[in-house]
């Protein structure tokens, strides 16, 4: 193993508590635990809501991987019971239940998508059913007499949802109690997930002292923000960077972040050690560096992670001619091209006209520009893979983003 204080600056990258107290007793916690000189036992636990995970949700696993080459003790979970219930944490309603059959389809590719990340050779892949579903109606209520319901209701959003009289149904509590005791079947010493799983991790060590373990050190990672660099990345938003995504639509969506969310990304999506990540971010503060070709960087290395070194090339081989060597604007509005459309109906839809009168008289005048070349048919059906530009005139312009789907 390597020694404790080269670990933990890199296992403590990007971890935040939202509290300084909390932060500073995880990492004694830490500290003291990797002093024992034993490969820990680390795991992430993932419900598979959707068949699909973007870049936000690679956060946690990425810090798992840091684990795992460190020598530690690797299990991806999959929530195939708790999956049932779903996670009210980031949530303000009741989240629908998912069939077991759903669940299963779903974890497949997620297992799948998440050795894009994990070594699939050192990495311990188990199901949380085999240990949930054998429990009684007794084990159950032996569970629940740790908590009460005041701390329940002092979590964030169940607050608000009590404050405004929304209903909170029995078996939401019941979420926390299941993946507490996921700790304690797997006696673990680290479980890795977002700052909004706080609540479910430390009811995960009230647990594992319950039944007399060493209490589960904590690591919880910021959610990420989308590709508008306000709200969480959610592909209901339209500002998430699916992993499985052509290399140039990935490249591409990389190079709309905003410039005051790339330090950000470095720290939490690339593999960049906290050196590298601090000398990216000093460059940036003292001007020694454009922004443009920090997030050409920071691109690259994604791409590079999820489709190897030379498509990663290739996707900013093919941004460079797009957008840069035309002259072009380096901000532009972007427009989600997720089906073929007509080109009139697109023009109003992503407001470069007004009607759809307008806009077949700016394709008849040979004001429209698909990629650099001048439209003229009203009936074109726009349809695209990766990323491309659509000028109107002289001073409009949006980055066009296909979708990866085939039709």
């Amino acid at each position: 193993m390597r020694p404790v204080e080269e670990q933990m600056p890199i296992l403590m990258q990007g971890v935040d508590y939202g509290d300084d107290q909390i932060r500073k007793n995880m990492e004694d916690e830490l500290r003291e635990r990797l002093k024992e000189g034993r490969p820990l036992r680390v795991y992430l636990g993932v419900d598979p809501s959707a068949p699909d995970i973007h870049l936000g949700h690679t956060v946690p696993i990425r810090k798992l991987r840091q684990f795992q080459e460190l020598g530690h003790d690797v299990t991806f979970l999959i929530g195939n019971f708790t999956g049932l219930i779903g996670d009210p944490s980031d949530k303000d309603r009741t989240r629908p239940m998912l069939t077991p059959e759903q669940l299963m389809a779903n974890a497949k590719t997620y297992t799948d998508q998440a050795f894009k990340i994990l070594d699939p050779q050192q990495t311990r892949v188990r199901y949380n059913a085999e240990w949930l579903s054998p429990l009684s109606f007794a084990d159950v209520i032996r569970l629940a007499s740790h908590f009460t319901v005041a701390q329940f209701l002092e979590r964030d959003n169940f607050s608000k949802r009590f404050g405004k009289g929304d209903p909170i149904y029995l078996h939401e509590f019941f979420y926390a109690l299941m993946q507490g005791y996921d700790a304690v079947a797997q006696d673990t010493d680290v479980q890795v997930g977002g700052t909004d799983q706080l609540f479910n991790l430390m009811a995960g060590r009230t647990l594992q002292r319950a039944f007399g373990q060493p209490p589960q050190i904590a690591i919880t990672l910021p959610i990420l923000v989308g590709t508008d660099g306000h709200i969480r990345m959610s592909k209901s938003m339209g500002n998430a960077i699916g992993i499985n995504e052509p290399p140039e639509q990935m490249y591409g969506k990389c190079m709309s972040i905003p410039d005051e969310a790339m330090v950000n990304y470095f720290a939490l999506v690339t593999r960049y050690t906290p050196a590298e990540i601090a000398a990216v971010a000093e460059k940036l503060k003292q001007g020694k560096s454009h922004p443009r070709d920090v997030k050409m960087e920071l691109a690259r290395e994604i791409v590079s992670i999820f489709h190897g070194e030379t498509a990663a090339q290739l996707a900013e081989d093919h941004f460079v001619t797009v957008f840069q060597q035309r002259d072009l604007p380096e901000d532009m509005p972007i427009y989600h091209l997720d089906r073929p459309q007509n080109i009139i109906d697109l023009l109003v839809d992503a407001g470069l006209a007004k009607s759809k009168s307008e806009g077949r008289r700016l394709v008849q005048q040979g004001g429209v520009k698909l990629g650099g070349n001048a439209l003229s048919d009203v009936e074109t059906q726009v349809e695209i893979s990766g990323a491309t530009v659509l000028q109107i005139g002289r001073r409009k312009f949006i980055r066009l983003l296909g979708s990866d789907r085939t039709y």
